[in-house]
């Protein structure tokens, strides 16, 4: 493997990344903030690294990972979050990986004529692997499991009902089965990891205030550690 692309949700996670990077560049591209560089793996062995902040929403996120998969040509893609937490037996800060993606708000049955031709995505099993391996390390309590991903911010307990009817989720949020879908038309392997940031009860006003500086630095930490695994 050559060159992984790094997705974050927050400034802040994409900092401590590049932190992390020797023969460190920056560009410009598409809007976005592209830093690239190297790090050394586990095996000693160099690999690429480009990471920048994807922005909130399905279309955001796609375009996102087309330009990284098109200026950076990486062999994986891993897509770094928060959500909202539908399972009651996890907790604040716990993590899902993206075992499985489903839309919330699209309908499967004329999107999915086109490639890959699927109703729901998945993460790499190889991936999820890795950062199993990881949050092991790490200490932090995780699940592979299924995200839903919609257009919309899930704040009460209708639309929480809604969404586990609909999609039988663990977590909800806005970006990263559009993430998969995009690597998955490309044929690169991608990883969605989700933090729970709450258990989607709480208002958008509220929510936006939140401090997540702690959980920038463990995420940061967990990408770097599943890229020298690689």
């Amino acid at each position: 493997m050559n060159t992984v692309a790094i997705i974050s949700a927050l400034d802040e996670e994409a900092a401590h990344i590049a932190d992390s990077l020797s023969d460190v560049s920056t560009r410009e591209y598409a809007s976005l903030n592209i830093v690239s560089g190297t790090l050394e793996r586990e095996n000693g062995k160099p690999i690429n690294v480009v990471v920048t902040v994807g922005g909130m929403g399905l279309v955001n996120a796609a375009a996102t990972t087309q330009c990284l998969i098109d200026v950076a040509h990486p062999q994986a893609v891993i897509f770094s979050g928060i959500a909202g937490n539908l399972n009651k037996n996890l907790h604040i800060n716990d993590i899902v990986l993206g075992k499985t993606l489903r839309y919330l708000d699209t309908d499967m049955r004329l999107v999915g004529q086109w490639k890959p031709g699927t109703s729901e995505f998945h993460s790499d099993p190889a991936l999820i692997k890795l950062a199993e391996t990881a949050l092991d390390e790490m200490g932090i309590n995780h699940i592979a499991g299924t995200i839903a991903s919609g257009n919309y911010f899930v704040d009460t307990p209708e639309k929480v009902e809604q969404v586990i009817e609909t999609t039988q989720a663990d977590a909800v949020e806005m970006e990263g089965a559009a993430v998969v879908h995009v690597s998955d038309r490309n044929d690169v392997p991608a990883l969605v990891i989700r933090a729970m940031s709450d258990s989607a009860d709480t208002d958008y006003e509220e929510f936006k205030d939140f401090d997540i500086s702690e959980y920038a630095d463990t995420a940061a930490k967990l990408a770097v550690s599943i890229v020298r695994k690689m």
